[in-house]
């Protein structure tokens, strides 16, 4: 269990220690101490990709005592908890899902502060690791709003220090947030005990702030990121690709809106509503071809009309904006890579083995081939967290 710390006498001293992170032999030296004197109690300001923070550990009784009095904030307004890596929320935030988790995969790191609703905060694994006294340091009325910084300097510090990090703009209150050292320096200097210099920030502008809660958001402040860009963020987009885009991805794509909207609930109209969408497209395809009659045929029989589908050849744009990219075969991967190369991380193939082209075979091989893809979907569904 991480316990509270007393501040040493070292730290009481209200001279202000500046550190540049400009050194590549000294780098950790500088995040190590700054990641020590959190850890003790004491308060750092630090670099963002948006403004300069001023951090406390979520644990220290002095550490938040101080950041209350920069701040002048009271304790009925709590403070944002910083984490080093969006792989650290579900300490935070037991059982995320729905938007939420949806922005974290897609905006962390980056500008974007989140507003979760807890509903029992006394679950969560960072509770469990402290003590229940310290909800009301991270928490508010079954609230918390987190920041995944994408900031090397930010990301460093916050990864190293072993206990929770509370933070805000490193400026009084009603004074604008400081985007370099000096500026930091200049309202802080004698009231924090280290100041880390990385030199102007990326964006030099606020962080977006938003509340979400299952499948309900509301952008409470718009900053770096654009309510657009939000909206666009909650999207989900799978693309199934094949090569003329005539029978394989055709019943791909009409089997994954089945799945997708048995999986949520939902109607397959609903699925757009809900945020998700599907399409195909084809390695080699010409635009405008309808799917080929034995696919049409197979899906009918199945409850499903891909009647008015129509091909299109696969493109960057395409492959850019989808989440989930899944290819019949080895040769569509290799292809889709190289169209989009960033689209390497989210592109592998729908089965283990390729999925032939039934084109020019008989009504057995189409209804094979659905049944393939069939199995292959639900299995890749299982491996997805909608």
């Amino acid at each position: 269990m991480i316990r509270e710390s007393k501040l040493p006498v070292f730290l009481t001293r209200m001279k202000t220690k500046v550190r540049k992170l400009d050194c590549d032999a000294d780098y950790w030296n500088v995040i190590r101490e700054a990641a020590f004197i959190l850890t003790e109690g004491g308060t750092v300001v630090f670099p963002t990709e948006t403004v300069y923070g001023v951090g406390a550990s979520a644990v220290s009784s002095v550490g938040l005592s101080r950041l209350r009095e920069i701040k002048q904030r009271s304790e009925a307004k709590p403070f944002t908890v910083h984490i080093g890596s969006r792989l650290s929320t579900h300490r935070f935030v037991p059982d995320l899902t729905g938007i939420g988790r949806r922005l974290t995969e897609k905006a962390w790191p980056g500008p974007l502060t989140l507003i979760f609703r807890v509903e029992n905060v006394h679950a969560a694994p960072v509770i469990q690791e402290t003590s229940a006294a310290y909800i009301d340091a991270m928490y508010h009325e079954g609230t918390i709003g987190i920041r995944c910084p994408d900031d090397r300097g930010a990301m460093d510090l916050l990864s190293e220090v072993r206990v929770p990090v509370v933070a805000a703009s490193a400026n009084p209150a009603g004074m604008e947030a400081p985007v370099d050292a000096d500026e930091a320096l200049a309202m802080l200097e004698g009231q924090v005990d280290l100041v880390i210099d990385a030199g102007r920030t990326r964006y030099a502008a606020p962080s977006t702030i938003v509340r979400v809660h299952d499948d309900d958001y509301e952008i409470l402040r718009e900053g770096v990121i654009e309510g657009r860009t939000i909206r666009r963020l909650m999207q989900t987009h799978f693309l199934l690709v094949c090569t003329g885009n005539t029978c394989r991805s055709p019943m791909a794509e009409g089997l994954l809106r089945r799945f997708l909207a048995e999986k949520l609930g939902c109607t397959e109209p609903a699925l757009a509503d809900r945020g998700y969408h599907v399409e195909s497209a084809g390695t080699s395809a010409f635009d405008g071809v309808s799917a080929s009659l034995p696919a049409i045929n197979v899906m009918k029989k199945w409850g499903l009309d891909i009647s008015s589908h129509q091909s299109q050849l696969l493109t960057g744009e395409q492959a850019n904006r989808a989440d989930y990219i899944f290819a019949m075969t080895q040769g569509h991967l290799d292809r889709i890579v190289a169209v989009e190369p960033g689209a390497r991380e989210r592109a592998r193939r729908l089965a283990d083995a390729d999925i032939a082209d039934p084109i020019g075979g008989s009504d057995n091989d189409y209804e094979r081939c659905a049944k393939e893809i069939e199995e292959a979907l639900r299995r890749r569904l299982e491996e997805i967290s909608l």
